[in-house]
C-alpha cells in the first residue's frame, strides 16, 4: 500500500512564503519612511540655506542703501 507524503511540508512552505512577503513589506515600509525622513531633512536644510541667503541679500541691500544715502548727502 502506497503512503502519501506528510502535508506538513506544504504548510511550512506556505508559512515561509507568508513570512517572506511580510518581511518584504516591512522592509519596504522602513525604506519608504527613511526616504521620506531624508527628504524632509533635505527640504529643511534647503529652507535654512534659502533663509540665510535672503537675510544676507537683505543686509547687503540695506548696506548699499546706506552707502547711497551717505554718498548723496556728501
Amino acid at each position: 500500500m502506497a503512503t502519501t507524503p506528510n502535508k506538513d511540508y506544504k504548510r511550512r512552505a506556505r508559512e515561509q512564503k507568508k513570512a517572506d512577503k511580510r518581511r518584504a513589506r516591512e522592509e519596504a515600509k522602513t525604506e519608504k519612511l527613511a526616504t521620506e525622513k531624508a527628504a524632509v531633512e533635505l527640504a529643511a536644510e534647503e529652507a535654512a540655506k534659502q533663509a540665510a541667503a535672503e537675510l544676507e541679500a537683505q543686509l547687503e541691500a540695506e548696506f548699499e542703501a546706506e552707502l547711497q544715502a551717505e554718498a548723496n548727502s556728501q
